[in-house]
């Protein structure tokens, strides 16, 4: 196994864990986005029809929970993307019954006339008027899916300081090199790697 800092082998290439890069998942990400821990966001839960649930996909750190979680949210991600205020999402957990998906739909700020609530019910309306494939059998391409619930939550104030929060979400051997870098639309956890944030190293054309 070739992979470093918990990344799996998957036969060809290595599955990285959250906020990993390169072939053998050897370096921390240039830049973590923490600006969806700042919420608003709409938790969701939706069932998944045409795919069978197995032990390991409880597991968020196993092969078959990344490769379900990375094909549902591209699913997702096409379905909500002219969404207003939409800004990805983040499979939380996933549970028998089919495949049971509990997820967070992440948003930017709403303007102050705006309902979180109401933007609820538009991503679950949104959600299960969305073309799904004619064929749900377990082999078919595509996802065949019922969103069940959305629940809105406002942003909230974080129990620990950005400092602390780039630390928790940073890869472990790597957490002592982030550092946090505020922006007019969130939070991004950078280090002196990252380009044009201050601090940055100079690394001409290396």
């Amino acid at each position: 196994d070739p992979c470093l800092n918990g990344g799996l082998w998957m036969g060809t290439a290595c599955l990285c864990p959250p906020n990993m890069d390169g072939p053998r998942c050897e370096f921390g990400a240039t830049t973590i986005n923490l600006t969806a821990e700042l919420g608003p966001f709409v938790t969701m839960m939706a069932r998944v029809t045409n795919r069978d649930f197995s032990e390991d996909m409880g597991d968020t750190s196993s092969p078959g929970h990344r490769r379900f979680a990375e094909e549902f949210s591209r699913t997702m991600d096409g379905i909500y993307r002219n969404v207003p205020g939409y800004r990805g999402i983040n499979v939380l957990s996933l549970s028998r019954g089919s495949v049971v998906v509990n997820y967070r739909v992440q948003l930017r700020p709403l303007p102050t006339n705006a309902s979180l609530e109401r933007r609820a019910l538009e991503l679950l309306a949104v959600t299960n008027a969305a073309p799904q494939p004619h064929n749900c059998s377990t082999s078919a391409d595509g996802l065949c899916f019922t969103a069940t619930s959305a629940r809105a939550t406002r942003a909230a104030t974080p129990a620990l300081n950005d400092t602390e929060l780039c630390r928790r979400h940073a890869p472990a051997n790597f957490s002592r090199f982030y550092f946090p870098f505020r922006t007019a639309n969130g939070l991004l956890c950078v280090t002196n790697c990252t380009l044009n944030v201050p601090g940055a190293f100079d690394c001409h054309r290396g």
